[in-house]
């Protein structure tokens, strides 16, 4: 048992990586534009995608070698083989308050996600779809759930711009800002790749490869689970009660 924990773990680590990286096309510039050959801009996209499929690939080739195949316990979202633990960084709040993620998410079920506004498909659709569910849940479940929403584009995402954003799906929805240093150390402490602007196209666009999963850290302030980009409001539906309900974890 000890031996197949570890290499779930190791695979449960491989995943988190694997689903840590996506590059969208938004519209606007960077402060400081260069023009970058379109050739350059393909290539390092596709080495992206290629870490992506490569990282999943190896998280189901170890399950197989692992002999694991539980069906997620019922999760919609992916079970992670070892909990990480709720991050500490403090960052700026839409009204210009400073937030200390850890204090004042403490006795919540906390959903975090790292994305940019001007992001066309990934950010808007886990934050819509999470919205949907929290609006249709009962009063019980909704008041034990935070979402916050950490930018990975200061440059852009001033706070108004957060909050107008924000404010589409559930205006309930925390927005936190910094400096790039303090959003990287915060992406750091949650066990993500620090985001990345890549080189701006000749109309002066430029995408943002950024983490693409939803943490739920869950009421022990660890994080069992994680909700990759596709999950449905169905899923969340399913999942979310039951998180709010779920006080003691496998070990």
């Amino acid at each position: 048992m000890g031996a197949a924990n570890g290499r779930r773990s190791e695979a449960g680590a491989r995943l988190f990586a694997a689903m840590s990286v996506v590059t969208s096309e938004p519209s606007g510039g960077p402060p400081e534009p260069t023009h970058t050959p379109p050739n350059v801009r393909l290539v390092a996209v596709a080495v992206a995608l290629a870490i992506v499929v490569l990282g999943v690939l190896a998280f189901f080739t170890m399950r197989s070698e692992s002999g694991e195949t539980d069906d997620n316990d019922g999760w919609a979202g992916t079970l992670l083989g070892a909990p990480l633990a709720k991050p500490e960084f403090t960052l700026t709040d839409t009204s210009g308050n400073r937030y200390d993620f850890g204090q004042q998410t403490d006795g919540y079920v906390t959903l975090l996600y790292f994305g940019y506004t001007h992001c066309p498909d990934v950010c808007p659709l886990h934050m819509a779809n999470v919205a949907s569910v929290i609006q249709e849940v009962s009063g019980e479940v909704n008041a034990k759930i935070k979402v916050v929403f950490v930018t990975t584009d200061p440059a852009r995402d001033t706070a108004p711009v957060i909050r107008k954003w924000l404010d589409n799906f559930d205006v309930t929805f925390v927005g936190l800002t910094g400096t790039p240093a303090e959003i990287a150390a915060a992406e750091q402490a949650a066990r993500l790749p620090e985001a990345v602007l890549e080189p701006p196209s000749a109309d002066g666009s430029y995408k943002v490869g950024h983490a693409s999963q939803v943490i739920a850290y869950s009421l022990d302030d660890e994080a069992h689970l994680v909700y990759p980009f596709g999950i449905r409001q169905a899923d969340w539906a399913r999942d979310l009660p039951r998180l709010v309900a779920t006080t003691e974890w496998p070990a």
